[in-house]
């Protein structure tokens, strides 16, 4: 006879017991924890700033997504939504010039997540609008957790089906597909993105937690693969960090065990540091799977090195 297991009884907690203050409490720590909202909406969220001026009024969060040089801004209430709110975000998009827009909130009215699925069948691919629901649960005496849950979101099937109206090569959607399969490898398998689908750029970024810097696959269609520490903050920051890396080029390097090439990049804003692959084609099977193993193998060990002296260096 099977025994029966014990088991826990979930319950749901007022937000309001553990942020007593939406712009003192809440909007502070979604600022701190964008990674778990970013998680639910596979997206790569990157803090820019908190009550950021758009005009006379203060947007709540202002992020981007890196790996596809998008603007994100988060409006997020502790209350159910209102018009004030829903015109505020409009505004902030606006003001902004916007590619991503969250509503966060503990409770949507229905006429407010019917505007944003118009807006998102409205609107094309450049603009996506999410309503997310915030609840706090908890299983007996353990801690109280967050959980967020989409309840408008863009129409994916409508996206894709704009997307593939357009004239793509054979050649593009394979190196589409190849960085398709690299972020799917990356998010499942080591858990170093929430990003969940890929464009047909040549490129795709990926958070390391330091504005500004990231760590590139990159993918030319006349060209082997590479991947690259991209330093994109302000030209003097760029520069004065290039070369504290570059004056440890020997430690680096040995501990990647590979020569990279340093581009300081003198005339451009942006530095960049990089390992270029063997000329692998991903045209059949054999040459997409060894393609994505050394893309992926490689964004890992960028990451293992270059990120402990991010860190030490601030």
């Amino acid at each position: 006879m099977s025994v029966v297991p014990s088991l826990g009884k979930l319950e749901t907690q007022d937000p309001h017991s553990i942020w007593e203050d939406e712009a003192g409490d809440f909007t502070p720590w979604l600022a701190q924890n964008l990674d778990q909202l970013g998680e639910e909406l596979g997206l790569d969220l990157e803090l820019e700033e908190t009550e950021g001026n758009v005009g006379d009024f203060f947007v709540d969060i202002s992020a981007t997504v890196p790996g596809r040089n998008a603007t994100v801004i988060i409006e997020n209430q502790l209350a159910k939504t209102d018009h004030n709110h829903l015109g505020q975000l409009i505004t902030y998009a606006s003001g902004k010039d916007a590619d991503i827009i969250i509503w966060v909130t503990t409770e949507f009215r229905d006429e407010h997540r019917q505007a944003l699925d118009w807006l998102n069948q409205r609107t094309d691919d450049s603009l996506e609008f999410y309503g997310v629901t915030i609840s706090v649960r908890k299983i007996g005496d353990s801690l109280p957790a967050p959980e967020f849950r989409p309840v408008a979101f863009p129409n994916t099937w409508q996206k894709e089906t704009k997307q593939t109206e357009r004239q793509v090569s054979p050649q593009l959607e394979r190196r589409r597909s190849l960085f398709q399969a690299l972020i799917d490898e990356l998010r499942t398998v080591h858990r170093f993105t929430n990003s969940k689908k890929a464009n047909y750029d040549g490129w795709k970024w990926f958070s390391i937690n330091h504005p500004g810097i990231y760590i590139s696959a990159v993918l030319g269609t006349k060209s082997p693969p590479r991947i690259e520490l991209y330093l994109n903050r302000d030209r003097e920051s760029n520069k004065g960090l290039f070369d504290v890396l570059l004056d440890r080029r020997d430690e680096i390097e040995e501990s990647l065990k590979t020569e990279l090439e340093w581009h300081r990049l003198d005339t451009n804003k942006a530095s960049r540091i990089a390992q270029v692959g063997d000329w692998l084609r991903y045209d059949d099977e054999k040459g997409f799977a060894e393609t994505r193993d050394w893309m992926v193998g490689q964004v890992l060990e960028f990451n293992r090195v270059f990120k402990p002296n991010l860190d030490e260096l601030g």
